[in-house]
């Protein structure tokens, strides 16, 4: 169970700030970063002297929290499973992993099964959220291609209908953050005009649009592609596609699962060379068998198979999600992607905090923000996850 510290004074760590790496001390006291001071300064003594509890970061990494737009499940819970057991067993998962703020994902569904994952939701939310909290949902469908299924139902596959997103608006306001569904799809454009007004992620996934279209979907409002180069039309050079336009409209932020199963190494320097900083967002995709072991799994009702640590459907073999963490996420682009600490924290902090509209209060080390911090070893090992100055997770 998370535990509030009075305030505690965490040291000898290499801080990781938007632009830098400071090392320093960070003080933290009810919910919210006190001060970020440099090591062996007059200040990092007098606000150790003032904590209630210290720190040692044991010259490790402090991180800002993780915040996972697009994941269904973990350690054997989904979020279809629309129940507070289930929502605790994900989110102390994660928790551990460094996560602590993240989108409740659904699956391509019947109606009332994703109803009842966001009267699930706001209920757990207002139950307290013990673990890392959930900030809102993402629906993942049913609005999707039939030529993309990927690891989806077809069989609740439906053109866009708005009437149905509005209802959902009405009834729990500001609880649907991202919606994706296939930009080409009768009904898209009007929806994700909608969306854009009213404060909703218009997302593109599982989608065969042309390049065309997607851009057209862009004017429209849509600014977020789900696992990019995942179940979308590809990249050709007489038909740029889904992808060509992902890569190449600075107004579309590009989920990326950085797990070596889903996109090869290369291709995510392509992403990279190709789309601004502070549009690349990690993410995991995770399912329920995130922290389990190899074996049978299920997915929107469909059956998986993990086998070293990748999950496929029974049927038709389609990559199933992952069993990915963001820590994990973070340790395989610090291994491929030629990039920082620094650069990897803004993809699985900042850049997401951005676009939720949330940036003013998480997704980054500064005084007077909450304190959703993690704390990491030399070798990127999760050793301490704070959210909103609570202790939810330690070694």
């Amino acid at each position: 169970m998370a535990t509030q510290q009075g305030s505690c004074f965490i040291h000898n760590v290499n801080i990781v700030l938007e632009h830098e790496v400071l090392k320093g001390g960070v003080f933290i006291a009810g919910d919210a970063i006190q001060a970020v001071v440099p090591a062996s300064s007059s200040e990092e003594k007098e606000w150790m002297e003032k904590a209630d509890a210290v720190q040692d970061g044991n010259g490790g990494w402090l991180l800002p929290g993780f915040i996972d737009m697009h994941v269904h499940g973990g350690f054997g819970g989904d979020f279809m499973n629309a129940d507070a057991d289930s929502y605790d067993r994900i989110t102390k998962f994660h928790a551990s992993q460094g996560t602590t703020a993240m989108l409740a994902t659904t699956m391509t569904a019947p109606k009332e099964s994703i109803e009842a994952v966001l009267a699930a939701v706001a209920a757990y939310r207002e139950g307290g959220m013990p673990y890392a909290a959930l900030i809102g949902v993402h629906l993942e469908g049913p609005f999707i291609s039939v030529k993309w299924p990927g690891a989806q139902n077809p069989a609740h596959i439906r053109d866009p209908q708005l009437d149905w997103i509005k209802a959902w608006h009405e009834q729990y306001p500001g609880m649907i953050r991202q919606l994706t569904l296939a930009p080409e799809t009768n009904g898209a454009t009007a929806a994700i005009a909608w969306m854009s007004e009213n404060g909703i992620i218009a997302a593109a996934g599982h989608t065969d649009a042309v390049y065309s279209e997607i851009i057209a979907a862009a004017d429209a409002g849509l600014s977020h592609a789900v696992h990019t180069y995942n179940a979308m039309r590809g990249l050709h050079h007489r038909e740029p596609g889904t992808l060509g336009a992902v890569l190449t409209d600075d107004r579309i932020h590009a989920e990326i699962i950085a797990d070596g199963h889903h996109v090869h190494p290369a291709a995510i320097r392509l992403l990279l060379a190709a789309k601004p900083a502070d549009k690349v967002i990690l993410i995991t995709d995770a399912i329920e068998a995130a922290g389990m072991p190899d074996g049978d799994y299920e997915l929107g009702g469909q059956a998986v198979c993990v086998n070293c640590g990748v999950a496929r459907l029974r049927e038709g073999n389609a990559l199933a999600g992952s069993s990915l963490t963001m820590i994990g996420a973070f340790r395989f682009m610090l291994e491929h992607s030629g990039l920082s600490a620094v650069e990897i924290s803004r993809m699985a902090s900042g850049n997401a905090a951005k676009e939720l509209g949330i940036y003013d209060r998480t997704g980054s080390i500064v005084a007077g923000k909450q304190a959703d911090l993690v704390l990491a070893d030399a070798e990127f090992a999760v050793q301490r996850t704070w959210v909103q100055g609570r202790t939810v997770f330690e070694a």
